[in-house]
């Protein structure tokens, strides 16, 4: 089983040592033969980061491979959705259990994932260095 999670994408643009790459993301199903009359097949534009290559052996307009290792792909989602949740049910249990009051442990604990989610942008940088996408030679 590969340890890479790769898509096809083509070179947005370049700048400085980094370069954006438009990747479209599809659903299993949007290869279907029927899949432009049928809702659940479904693709998404999306723009990824590639920092620190050498940038002169590309040009814009160029198609490339990007990959990410899987251990990426999980800590990406360990800090998007895993701890948040992780947090958002802790809290949600504990003030429940000391107020006893459904409505203010609910909103205690979606308030709770505001600091959370300010943290991680404060720390995008350092995160972005741990979680970076590659192009494949």
């Amino acid at each position: 089983m590969s340890q890479k999670i790769s898509h096809s994408g083509v070179i947005e643009s370049i700048l400085g040592d980094s370069i954006k790459v438009r990747i479209v993301q599809t659903s299993a199903c949007a290869a279907c033969k029927v899949a432009n009359h049928c809702n659940a097949a479904e693709s998404k534009v999306k723009v990824v980061d590639v920092f620190g290559c050498d940038t002169t052996k590309y040009t814009t307009g160029e198609a490339v491979t990007v990959w990410a290792s899987k251990d990426v792909a999980n800590k990406a989602l360990l800090l998007g959705f895993g701890l948040p949740f992780l947090l958002l049910l802790g809290v949600l249990v504990a003030v429940l259990y000391l107020t006893e009051n459904e409505g203010v442990a609910a909103l205690t604990a979606l308030g709770s994932l505001l600091p959370y989610y300010f943290l991680l942008w404060l720390r995008r940088d350092s995160i972005q260095r741990g979680i970076s996408f590659h192009i494949e030679e």
